[in-house]
């Protein structure tokens, strides 16, 4: 059964906000396709993350800490010792970056693996990849027991559709240069997410694997690359400050560490936003950023870009002079939850007018709101909103399912509630 929580303190004085996690998977990968041995530094431990580093050892690799903070990798080179040997397991939790970013890496090597996982991942679309792996010589397998993959990846031309998940195109440009020929990508629709798949290009470049974007719709990838031992600094999570952002409009007296102000990573909208709504930001040369509360104004937000930064935007909103809108929002359907759903139900549940519009979500702000019990629907970004929101509620707000904070931010209740 799960334990409740109540949100009785807010954050204050600077919080350091934990190392991205988006770069951290991708550095991750990167290292275990690397010859030698690869650092990673500022480095933070969650359950996504420490699915992904189980998936490189079940791969080959293998890691140690070397200091605090500062992973070390033992990469596999483009050649993996599991060709040919029977199905390795490969146990993705919950983690929709680790499933997305390992299975066409392992179709490129020509492992046979199954792929199981937790929560709703298994539901979560990767029919993408069946499509596309069955046209260039791999087969994806949906059973009970999870996912099996077979045969081996062609180079040639892959056709993805861009408006499910802009992981799909950064699993292939992760696993296209280890073929033996060039390959491309081609994207019919926009693509959503794309500073994603910016940062995707951005780190292989650190470990020498090299791939040309024109403009979004079609990715040219050079084969027989070899992934070069790196050292690379992890920046901070725009994602995850997001909340300690928000909070600062709201009328905490918090500000956040380590964000680089030119970072590649999209949620760094959140600043954009706040400042929409009417926010006053200041940020520092050192990487610190402070929000002050201000009358907050209602504004449409489209989120098809930046879909984590949905709950933060919603419940800052709650609070804002006027009608908001959330557009864009239907891929947070697929997330832990059905996060529209859920983000509606949490604030609905704490006396927010807010409602579902098809995959908009419609918001008429209020002073404040009642508050009282809520779930966060096992979904961490909804317990982090749910934490948010307290803080403009006349009465206390309890919470079921804190904990799923682990999945991404296991540090989140200390950081939220220190003084």
């Amino acid at each position: 059964m799960n334990e409740i929580k109540a949100i009785s303190k807010f954050p204050a004085g600077v919080v350091t906000v934990p190392p991205s996690k988006s770069q951290v998977h991708r550095a991750i990968i990167c290292a275990l396709l690397s010859c030698g041995k690869s650092q990673i530094e500022n480095i933070a431990f969650s359950q996504d993350i420490m699915a992904t580093l189980n998936a490189a050892c079940a791969l080959g690799a293998d890691y140690r800490m070397v200091r605090d903070s500062v992973l070390e990798i033992t990469g596999i080179g483009d050649k993996s010792a599991l060709a040919g040997v029977p199905p390795v397991e490969i146990d993705c939790c919950e983690s929709g970056s680790t499933l997305r970013f390992v299975l066409p890496i392992v179709a490129a090597l020509g492992i046979q693996a199954v792929f199981t996982g937790d929560g709703r991942l298994m539901e979560r679309p990767i029919g993408l990849y069946e499509r596309v792996f069955a046209q260039n010589g791999a087969v994806l397998e949906r059973a009970s027991s999870g996912v099996s993959l077979t045969g081996r990846l062609n180079p040639g031309t892959y056709r993805l559709d861009g408006n499910i998940s802009s992981q799909f195109v950064s699993g292939l440009l992760f696993a296209l240069p280890l073929l033996d020929g060039d390959s491309e990508i081609i994207v019919e629709n926009r693509l959503e997410s794309a500073s994603y798949v910016d940062m995707t290009i951005d780190i292989c470049s650190k470990f020498a694997v090299c791939s040309q974007s024109e403009g979004y719709r079609k990715f040219y990838i050079p084969g027989r690359q070899t992934y070069r031992s790196a050292e690379v600094y992890v920046e901070g999570d725009y994602s995850q400050a997001a909340y300690f952002l928000a909070a600062g409009a709201l009328g905490a007296d918090v500000a956040c560490a380590g964000l680089p102000s030119d970072s590649l990573q999209g949620d760094r909208a959140i600043l954009d936003i706040l400042r929409k709504m009417g926010a006053e930001i200041t940020c520092a040369s050192s990487g610190e950023i402070k929000v002050y509360t201000a009358g907050l104004h209602a504004v449409e937000v489209d989120v098809s870009q930046t879909p984590d930064i949905a709950p933060p935007i919603a419940a800052a909103m709650c609070f804002a002079h006027g009608q908001s809108r959330i557009l864009g929002a239907a891929r947070l359907r697929f997330k832990e939850s059905d996060r529209l759903r859920a983000i509606a139900a949490v604030l609905t549940d704490l006396g927010a007018d807010i409602r579902e519009q098809g995959d908009t979500l419609v918001i008429n702000g209020k002073p404040s709101i009642r508050g009282g019990q809520t779930d966060s629907h096992a979904d961490h970004r909804i317990a982090m909103m749910a934490a948010l929101a307290a803080l403009r509620c006349d009465c206390k707000v309890t919470l079921t399912g804190w904990q799923c904070v682990d999945k991404s931010y296991p540090q989140f209740w200390n950081d939220w509630e220190r003084r």
